[in-house]
Protein backbone atom coordinates (compact mmCIF):
# COMPACT_ATOMS: atom_id res chain seq x y z
CA UNK A 1 0.00 0.00 0.00
CA UNK A 2 1.17 3.12 -1.17
CA UNK A 3 1.98 6.14 1.29
CA UNK A 4 -0.68 8.34 0.02
CA UNK A 5 -3.34 5.09 0.11
CA UNK A 6 -2.68 4.61 3.66
CA UNK A 7 -5.75 4.91 5.88
CA UNK A 8 -5.87 7.73 8.30
CA UNK A 9 -5.90 6.58 12.17
CA UNK A 10 -9.83 7.85 13.52
CA UNK A 11 -9.42 9.12 16.88
CA UNK A 12 -10.94 7.58 19.94
CA UNK A 13 -14.64 9.77 20.98
CA UNK A 14 -15.75 9.84 24.56
CA UNK A 15 -18.01 7.56 23.67
CA UNK A 16 -16.11 4.54 22.78
CA UNK A 17 -14.15 5.25 26.09
CA UNK A 18 -17.10 5.36 27.90
CA UNK A 19 -18.45 2.40 26.37
CA UNK A 20 -14.81 0.63 26.67
CA UNK A 21 -16.49 -0.29 30.58
CA UNK A 22 -19.06 -3.13 29.05
CA UNK A 23 -17.50 -4.03 25.69
CA UNK A 24 -14.21 -4.98 27.82
CA UNK A 25 -11.37 -3.29 25.55
CA UNK A 26 -8.93 -2.67 27.27
CA UNK A 27 -7.94 1.64 26.37
CA UNK A 28 -4.18 2.38 26.60
CA UNK A 29 -3.18 5.65 27.85
CA UNK A 30 0.35 7.25 27.67
CA UNK A 31 1.73 10.20 28.99
CA UNK A 32 3.62 12.15 26.92
CA UNK A 33 5.61 15.78 27.08
CA UNK A 34 6.49 16.99 23.61
CA UNK A 35 5.78 16.33 19.58
CA UNK A 36 8.11 13.62 18.82
CA UNK A 37 6.76 11.41 22.37
CA UNK A 38 2.86 11.98 20.56
CA UNK A 39 3.69 11.05 17.10
CA UNK A 40 5.45 8.00 18.53
CA UNK A 41 2.31 7.51 20.69
CA UNK A 42 0.02 7.70 17.46
CA UNK A 43 2.27 5.60 15.84
CA UNK A 44 2.12 3.02 18.33
CA UNK A 45 -1.53 2.93 18.45
CA UNK A 46 -1.95 4.63 21.63
CA UNK A 47 -5.53 5.42 22.34
CA UNK A 48 -5.51 8.53 24.56
CA UNK A 49 -2.22 10.32 24.95
CA UNK A 50 -2.09 12.40 28.12
CA UNK A 51 -0.15 15.84 28.71
CA UNK A 52 0.89 15.08 32.61
CA UNK A 53 1.95 17.45 34.30
CA UNK A 54 4.85 15.24 35.01
CA UNK A 55 6.13 17.14 32.28
CA UNK A 56 7.75 19.48 34.84
CA UNK A 57 10.01 16.74 36.33
CA UNK A 58 10.83 14.86 33.24
CA UNK A 59 11.24 17.71 30.79
CA UNK A 60 11.97 20.75 33.20
CA UNK A 61 14.26 18.98 35.81
CA UNK A 62 11.89 19.82 38.52
CA UNK A 63 11.66 17.56 42.11
CA UNK A 64 7.77 17.28 41.76
CA UNK A 65 5.01 18.75 39.88
CA UNK A 66 4.26 21.06 41.81
CA UNK A 67 6.05 23.93 39.32
CA UNK A 68 3.87 23.61 36.44
CA UNK A 69 1.92 26.75 35.04
CA UNK A 70 -0.69 26.61 32.62
CA UNK A 71 1.28 28.34 30.42
CA UNK A 72 3.89 25.23 30.77
CA UNK A 73 1.10 23.11 30.07
CA UNK A 74 -0.87 24.77 27.11
CA UNK A 75 2.55 24.84 25.27
CA UNK A 76 3.31 21.10 25.59
CA UNK A 77 -0.03 20.58 25.15
CA UNK A 78 -0.08 22.23 21.67
CA UNK A 79 2.58 20.40 20.65
CA UNK A 80 1.19 16.98 21.39
CA UNK A 81 -2.04 18.07 19.20
CA UNK A 82 0.13 19.14 16.58
CA UNK A 83 2.16 15.19 16.78
CA UNK A 84 -0.69 13.17 17.22
CA UNK A 85 -3.48 15.21 15.32
CA UNK A 86 -5.41 11.56 15.32
CA UNK A 87 -5.12 10.97 18.95
CA UNK A 88 -7.58 11.53 21.83
CA UNK A 89 -5.81 14.11 23.92
CA UNK A 90 -5.92 14.67 27.28
CA UNK A 91 -4.86 17.53 29.02
CA UNK A 92 -4.50 17.50 32.76
CA UNK A 93 -4.49 20.28 35.15
CA UNK A 94 -1.47 21.59 37.24
CA UNK A 95 -1.25 22.71 40.62
CA UNK A 96 -4.04 25.18 41.98
CA UNK A 97 -5.12 25.58 38.34
CA UNK A 98 -8.75 24.68 39.60
CA UNK A 99 -9.24 25.84 43.10
CA UNK A 100 -11.91 27.40 42.44
CA UNK A 101 -14.84 27.25 39.80
CA UNK A 102 -13.99 30.25 37.46
CA UNK A 103 -10.56 29.52 37.72
CA UNK A 104 -11.40 25.88 36.90
CA UNK A 105 -13.12 27.65 33.97
CA UNK A 106 -11.31 29.33 32.57
CA UNK A 107 -7.86 27.08 32.14
CA UNK A 108 -10.04 24.00 31.00
CA UNK A 109 -11.21 26.33 28.04
CA UNK A 110 -7.37 27.08 27.64
CA UNK A 111 -6.64 23.75 27.10
CA UNK A 112 -9.49 22.83 24.87
CA UNK A 113 -9.43 26.48 22.63
CA UNK A 114 -5.91 26.85 22.86
CA UNK A 115 -4.18 23.60 22.34
CA UNK A 116 -6.58 21.74 21.00
CA UNK A 117 -7.26 18.84 24.03
CA UNK A 118 -10.24 17.33 23.99
CA UNK A 119 -10.88 16.48 27.47
CA UNK A 120 -9.34 17.26 30.69
CA UNK A 121 -7.82 15.78 33.62
CA UNK A 122 -8.11 17.76 37.53
CA UNK A 123 -7.49 16.18 40.27
CA UNK A 124 -9.52 15.26 43.51
CA UNK A 125 -12.98 13.42 44.42
CA UNK A 126 -15.75 13.97 47.04
CA UNK A 127 -13.83 17.56 48.01
CA UNK A 128 -13.51 18.69 44.18
CA UNK A 129 -17.27 16.95 43.28
CA UNK A 130 -18.48 21.00 42.70
CA UNK A 131 -15.33 21.90 40.57
CA UNK A 132 -15.81 18.70 38.46
CA UNK A 133 -19.29 18.95 38.16
CA UNK A 134 -19.10 22.96 37.04
CA UNK A 135 -16.88 21.66 34.17
CA UNK A 136 -18.75 19.09 33.06
CA UNK A 137 -22.10 21.33 33.32
CA UNK A 138 -20.03 24.14 30.84
CA UNK A 139 -19.58 21.34 28.59
CA UNK A 140 -15.90 20.43 28.97
CA UNK A 141 -15.44 16.81 28.84
CA UNK A 142 -13.81 15.87 32.19
CA UNK A 143 -12.28 13.15 34.20
CA UNK A 144 -10.02 12.89 37.34
CA UNK A 145 -7.54 11.49 39.19
CA UNK A 146 -7.74 9.77 42.97
CA UNK A 147 -5.34 7.23 45.29
CA UNK A 148 -2.24 8.99 45.44
CA UNK A 149 -3.01 12.34 43.95
CA UNK A 150 0.56 14.37 43.39
CA UNK A 151 -0.99 17.72 44.06
CA UNK A 152 -1.50 16.98 47.63
CA UNK A 153 1.15 14.55 48.35
CA UNK A 154 2.26 16.72 51.32
CA UNK A 155 -0.64 15.91 52.75
CA UNK A 156 -0.02 12.29 52.73
CA UNK A 157 3.44 13.03 53.73
CA UNK A 158 5.27 11.75 50.67
CA UNK A 159 4.19 9.37 48.16
CA UNK A 160 2.52 6.52 49.90
CA UNK A 161 0.35 3.87 48.68
CA UNK A 162 -3.52 4.76 49.13
CA UNK A 163 -6.49 2.68 50.25
CA UNK A 164 -4.36 -0.43 52.37
CA UNK A 165 -7.10 -0.47 54.90
CA UNK A 166 -10.44 -0.94 55.10
CA UNK A 167 -11.55 2.37 55.75
CA UNK A 168 -9.26 4.25 53.61
CA UNK A 169 -10.72 2.29 50.66
CA UNK A 170 -13.91 3.38 51.69
CA UNK A 171 -12.00 6.81 50.93
CA UNK A 172 -10.97 5.97 47.85
CA UNK A 173 -14.81 4.39 46.69
CA UNK A 174 -16.27 7.76 47.94
CA UNK A 175 -13.82 9.73 46.04
CA UNK A 176 -14.57 7.73 43.00
CA UNK A 177 -18.29 7.67 43.54
CA UNK A 178 -18.47 11.96 43.45
CA UNK A 179 -16.39 12.26 40.24
CA UNK A 180 -19.09 9.57 38.74
CA UNK A 181 -21.89 11.52 39.88
CA UNK A 182 -20.25 14.70 38.96
CA UNK A 183 -20.80 13.37 35.12
CA UNK A 184 -17.10 12.68 34.85
CA UNK A 185 -16.08 10.24 31.64
CA UNK A 186 -13.52 8.26 33.28
CA UNK A 187 -10.97 8.18 36.37
CA UNK A 188 -7.59 7.42 37.12
CA UNK A 189 -6.25 5.02 40.67
CA UNK A 190 -2.58 5.93 41.14
CA UNK A 191 -1.02 4.13 43.74
CA UNK A 192 -3.90 1.99 45.37
CA UNK A 193 -3.75 -2.09 46.14
CA UNK A 194 -4.67 -4.18 42.91
CA UNK A 195 -7.28 -5.80 44.71
CA UNK A 196 -9.01 -2.94 46.27
CA UNK A 197 -8.96 -0.95 42.86
CA UNK A 198 -10.43 -3.84 41.06
CA UNK A 199 -13.51 -4.10 43.03
CA UNK A 200 -13.74 -0.73 43.33
CA UNK A 201 -13.79 -0.73 39.68
CA UNK A 202 -16.51 -3.43 39.17
CA UNK A 203 -18.67 -0.46 41.85
CA UNK A 204 -18.24 1.81 38.72
CA UNK A 205 -20.29 2.97 35.73
CA UNK A 206 -17.63 4.66 34.17
CA UNK A 207 -13.97 3.32 33.07
CA UNK A 208 -11.60 3.42 35.57
CA UNK A 209 -7.67 3.48 34.16
CA UNK A 210 -4.44 2.79 36.57
CA UNK A 211 -1.02 3.76 37.25
CA UNK A 212 0.02 1.33 40.02
CA UNK A 213 -3.54 0.12 40.71
CA UNK A 214 -3.06 -3.32 39.13
CA UNK A 215 -4.59 -4.98 36.24
CA UNK A 216 -8.28 -5.38 37.35
CA UNK A 217 -8.86 -1.36 35.67
CA UNK A 218 -10.57 -0.66 32.77
CA UNK A 219 -7.32 0.61 31.31
CA UNK A 220 -3.51 1.35 31.92
CA UNK A 221 -1.80 4.29 31.74
CA UNK A 222 2.38 4.69 31.94
CA UNK A 223 4.65 7.66 31.31
CA UNK A 224 6.33 7.37 27.94
CA UNK A 225 9.50 8.64 28.77
CA UNK A 226 9.39 6.11 32.21
CA UNK A 227 8.53 2.87 30.14
CA UNK A 228 11.11 3.63 27.25
CA UNK A 229 13.65 4.33 29.16
CA UNK A 230 14.12 7.87 28.82
CA UNK A 231 14.00 9.57 32.50
CA UNK A 232 16.06 7.53 34.42
CA UNK A 233 16.62 9.59 37.65
CA UNK A 234 14.62 7.24 39.08
CA UNK A 235 12.07 4.14 38.36
CA UNK A 236 8.38 3.98 40.18
CA UNK A 237 7.58 0.23 40.99
CA UNK A 238 4.43 0.38 38.59
CA UNK A 239 6.81 1.28 35.74
CA UNK A 240 7.94 -1.92 33.23
CA UNK A 241 10.79 -0.71 31.04
CA UNK A 242 9.69 -1.78 27.49
CA UNK A 243 12.87 0.04 26.08
CA UNK A 244 16.46 1.46 27.49
CA UNK A 245 16.17 4.66 25.06
CA UNK A 246 18.87 6.23 27.26
CA UNK A 247 21.44 3.92 26.85
CA UNK A 248 20.87 3.45 23.00
CA UNK A 249 21.10 7.51 23.35
CA UNK A 250 24.40 7.52 25.04
CA UNK A 251 25.71 4.99 23.04
CA UNK A 252 25.25 6.81 19.60
CA UNK A 253 26.48 10.36 21.71
CA UNK A 254 29.59 8.36 23.16
CA UNK A 255 30.36 7.43 19.67
CA UNK A 256 29.85 10.60 17.96
CA UNK A 257 32.37 12.19 20.07
CA UNK A 258 34.87 9.31 20.02
CA UNK A 259 34.99 9.79 15.73
CA UNK A 260 34.78 13.74 16.16
CA UNK A 261 37.78 13.53 18.24
CA UNK A 262 39.83 11.34 15.86
CA UNK A 263 38.61 13.59 12.94
CA UNK A 264 36.48 10.85 11.22
CA UNK A 265 32.92 12.26 11.04
CA UNK A 266 32.03 13.99 8.89
CA UNK A 267 33.23 11.85 5.96
CA UNK A 268 32.62 11.98 2.53
CA UNK A 269 29.06 10.93 2.62
CA UNK A 270 27.87 13.50 5.13
CA UNK A 271 29.62 16.29 3.17
CA UNK A 272 28.50 18.48 0.29
CA UNK A 273 30.87 18.27 -2.25
CA UNK A 274 31.74 21.09 -4.57
CA UNK A 275 32.67 21.09 -9.04
CA UNK A 276 36.57 21.62 -9.30
CA UNK A 277 35.91 24.44 -11.50
CA UNK A 278 34.05 26.31 -9.15
CA UNK A 279 36.93 25.08 -6.36
CA UNK A 280 39.70 26.31 -8.43
CA UNK A 281 37.72 29.50 -9.40
CA UNK A 282 37.43 30.36 -6.06
CA UNK A 283 41.07 29.54 -4.90
CA UNK A 284 42.03 31.64 -7.35
CA UNK A 285 39.81 35.06 -6.08
CA UNK A 286 41.27 34.10 -2.72
CA UNK A 287 45.04 34.33 -3.92
CA UNK A 288 44.18 37.21 -5.99
CA UNK A 289 42.51 38.73 -2.61
CA UNK A 290 45.46 38.39 -0.90
CA UNK A 291 47.34 40.33 -2.97
CA UNK A 292 45.20 43.50 -2.46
Amino acid sequence: MSEQAKPTRKKRTITEIRESKTTGEKMVYMSVPDYTSAQWAEMGGVDVAVVGDSLAMIAHGHANTIPATMDMMIMHASAVRKGAPNTFVLGCMPYQSYNTIDRALGNATRFMQEAGSDAVKPQGGKSQAHILKALVDAGIPTASHIGLTPHTVAMFGGFKIQGRTAEAAMKVLEDALAIQDAGCFMLEFEAVPGAIATLISQQLEIPTIGIGAGVGTDGQILLCYDLLGVFTDFKPKFTKRYANLTEVAVTGISQYVREVKAGTFPDEDHTYSVSDAEYEKFSTMLERRKQI
